[in-house]
């Protein structure tokens, strides 16, 4: 009978091995703990090599790539997580604009914090300085075909290490080093709009990201247009 081992019990390798032959599975429950293990490499002399060796250190290798790639997912989708939740509560302010000048201001201004950008630029494409449907501040005039020739047919457009335009972003341009360039599709004879997005940050907008949040953001503010300003679908 085996003699049950308690706090002052010495632990000797025979013991080791035996509990280890009693549970078989342990290191699949934990196989971390082969880390902690020095593989024998075993002399097979001159010129022959140890392939069991070999095999025990490229599985050590594969599960080290498959914990940093799991890894990489997690914080990949806690990301994920974090830009939806600032779309939600950046339309949720949209959605509480009592006024058309406020839903606006929203768009310009409150919603930048809340999205983690530093500046916000709502440009309409005008003949002059006068934009036809609205007259407030944080809304830029830029020249006719402006749009269309920054974004050809792309509905989004992001950009990394970057200058900030002046005349996207007036005096904020210098704290521009990276942008998303959203075009938002309005009828009613009221000229193409592009909602550009600043940040200091040099790759928080990089070519490559997903794009359906901002796009999903953009849906939301195209029908805020259409009904404040009364555009047809």
């Amino acid at each position: 009978m085996k003699q049950p081992m308690t706090d002052q019990t010495e632990l000797s390798e025979h013991d080791i091995l035996e509990w280890l032959r009693d549970h078989p599975d342990f290191l699949n429950r934990h196989p971390d703990v082969l880390d902690l293990f020095a593989v024998p490499k075993k002399e097979q002399g001159k010129g022959i090599i140890d392939f069991q060796h070999y095999m025990v250190e490229r599985l050590k290798a594969d599960r080290e790539e498959v914990m940093a790639s799991a890894r990489e997912m997690v914080e990949t989708s806690r990301a994920n997580q974090t830009n939806q939740d600032r779309i939600h509560r950046a339309i949720l302010m949209l959605l509480d604009a009592p006024t058309f000048e406020d839903f606006v201001k929203a768009i310009t201004m409150d919603v930048t914090s809340v999205l983690g950008v530093d500046i916000i630029a709502l440009l309409v494409e005008a003949e002059g300085p006068v934009i036809p449907h609205i007259d407030i501040s944080g809304v830029r005039a830029v020249p006719p075909g402006t749009i269309e020739a920054s974004m050809k047919d792309r509905r989004v457009l992001l950009q990394s290490n970057i200058e900030g335009y002046d005349e996207v972003y007036g005096g904020g341009a210098g704290l521009v080093k990276s942008q998303a360039l959203l075009r938002l599709n309005l009828t009613g004879g009221l000229s193409p709009v592009l909602l550009a997005f600043g940040s200091r940050d040099p790759a928080l907008f990089e070519e490559g990201q997903g794009t359906e949040l901002i796009s999903f953001l953009g849906a939301v503010i195209e029908r805020g247009f259409r009904i404040w300003l009364d555009l047809p679908r």
